[in-house]
């Protein structure tokens, strides 16, 4: 992501951490502006960046392994200060001296540190603090001029520093929620090591993103898939301020939406704000696309594909019937809300060596003969900073605190068969969850809240019947950013209320259960 001269950088060289996206979202609250780049970024490269920091982020290789993703040895010849994390660390040590090897005893999840002297990053921390491990691999040997500041019960080099370089290596992550005091760390290194200000907001973004679009742009058209969810939404206003009329949105419905998510769109951005708006029914041409289809990758693809198709129709309809011909709109570009999140657990990112966790249909399914250029002017950027932008865009609270909704919509909280008889089931339930959650004044506490159907039945009774019904699972979570979550301890009145309506409202459901998993190790969304 490019920026303005009078916006100092901090770079992060990606070494295929799931949480590298993490580590940038935890810099801007910094308010100082975080730039990802790929790990083997030659040293003259980002020599000409000229960043007052360099992050080396934590990956899933083995420093030694024959792939092993290894950065360009000169850039510890910079005079940058750097701080690496878990495999930065192992880098950083194996490249200057040091010695890694593999841990007997591999360190997953919380631990503790405690802190055996003192140094800058470590300041105003106390003795000990409760941190949270990934690794398999510890460093075993100080390269010359490193001392240790910190222990684990596994690691006596868990916090080492060579202060004259202001080189820092930590062995756990600080930038996931589960290391309360990791954000203080990560301020410690920007404000404290490297000297930062505070001169990046989502302000300076707004008109910085609106410049880059119109010079991306031109004079040339852009069309724009609004589903109404908070990205499609954000993205929309934000090209609409750089662009104007130059931006269609089309709304596509394609039989996988939420209840009267049509109505919604079209009142909101239609009739109120005056967006230059086309509407396409496409139900049925998703719905035979994914008939009999279980896999959930090959949804994600056949969602991703037909979006693109009926794209496509859409811009051929919009150009020919166009009454004046000679200025037809000629799209050439293609307008999409996709986020950090997105690409991170997606293998879009070329050259990231990020083991695939799951596709999304903006990211990973485009067909490789797309005929639109992309715009994606929220692709750095995490949901809340999403929301912040859409809130200073003026977008109401409605839609700026929605909860996010996948790109691929019911298909991929249908486990299974997607049939019109399982989508009115699943589509009646979520209903009922997104009512109750805001009666109850809980909507807006959490991170997502939704009904997931799934290929299972069981037997009940209901009056005095036997019945033999689907199961709809509920999942509620908390989260900061989407990369991690934690499953919310609802009050057990708000689950009965839920639970009792799904099952007598919805015809079909005979039991409903509570998803009580963490991510990681599960993901939010069942697939």
């Amino acid at each position: 992501m490019s920026t303005t001269p009078s916006h100092s950088r901090l770079l992060i060289l990606d070494f295929g951490s799931q949480y590298t996206q993490v580590i940038a979202r935890r810099i801007r609250e910094c308010e100082v502006y975080s730039q990802i780049v790929p790990f083997d970024t030659p040293a003259k490269e980002i020599k000409k960046l000229a960043p007052k920091g360099i992050i080396l982020s934590g990956g899933p290789s083995s420093v030694y392994g024959k792939d092993a993703p290894q950065p360009d040895p000169a850039i510890f010849k910079l005079g940058i200060p750097i701080l690496g994390i878990c495999y930065g660390m192992q880098l950083m040590g194996h490249h200057l001296g040091g010695k890694v090897e593999h841990s007997e005893r591999r360190e997953y999840g919380m631990g503790k540190l405690d802190i055996t002297d003192k140094c800058a990053l470590l300041k105003g921390l106390g003795k000990s603090i409760d941190i949270w491990n990934s690794h398999g691999d510890k460093l075993t040997k100080l390269p010359k001029g490193f001392r240790t500041i910190a222990t684990t019960d596994n690691s006596p080099y868990a916090v080492i520093e060579e202060p004259a370089k202001k080189f820092y290596g930590l062995q756990f992550h600080p930038e996931v929620v589960h290391t309360p005091k990791g954000r203080e760390i990560l301020q410690n290194f920007v404000f404290e090591i490297c000297g930062f200000t505070r001169d990046w907001t989502m302000g300076s973004f707004i008109e910085e993103i609106c410049e880059r679009i119109r010079q991306q742009v031109g004079s040339q058209h852009v069309i724009l898939g609004l589903s109404g969810g908070v990205d499609s939404s954000v993205a929309a206003a934000l090209i609409h301020r750089a662009i104007g009329d130059q931006l269609t949105c089309v709304f596509v419905n394609n039989g996988l939406l939420r209840a009267n998510e049509a109505e919604a769109v079209q009142k909101l951005f239609g009739d109120n704000f005056k967006m230059r708006l086309k509407t396409v029914n496409a139900s049925a041409r998703f719905l035979t696309e994914l008939k009999g289809v279980t896999d959930p990758e090959k949804k994600r693809r056949i969602i991703g594909r037909e979006f693109i198709k009926v794209f496509e129709d859409a811009v051929t309809g919009l150009t020919k019937n166009t009454k004046r011909s000679a200025n037809a709109p000629q799209f050439k570009f293609l307008a999409q809300g996709t986020l950090y999140p997105d690409v991170i657990e997606s293998v879009a990112i070329a050259g990231n060596p990020a083991a695939l966790i799951k596709s999304h249909h903006n990211v990973g399914g485009l067909p490789k003969n797309m005929k639109f250029e992309l715009v994606e002017p929220l692709r750095e950027l995490f949901k809340d900073e999403v929301r912040e932008v859409g809130a200073q865009l003026g977008l109401p609270k409605e839609v700026v605190q929605r909860q996010p909704f996948p790109g691929p919509g019911l298909a991929v909280r249908i486990l299974g068969d997607i049939t019109r008889e399982r989508l009115r089931v699943l589509r009646e339930a979520d209903a009922i969850v997104v009512a109750e959650m805001k009666s109850s004044e809980w909507y807006y506490k959490v991170w997502q809240s939704f009904a997931v159907l799934l290929p299972v039945r069981s037997v009940g009774v209901m009056g005095d019947e036997r019945t033999y019904e689907n199961t709809v699972a509920l999942r509620i979570v908390e989260s900061q950013d989407g990369m991690t979550a934690d499953w919310v301890r609802m009050p057990y009145e708000v689950l009965a209320k839920i639970s009792a309506r799904i099952i007598n409202e919805v015809k079909g459901v005979n039991r409903v259960v509570y998803d009580i998993s963490s991510k990681p190790p599960a993901t939010i969304e069942w697939e």
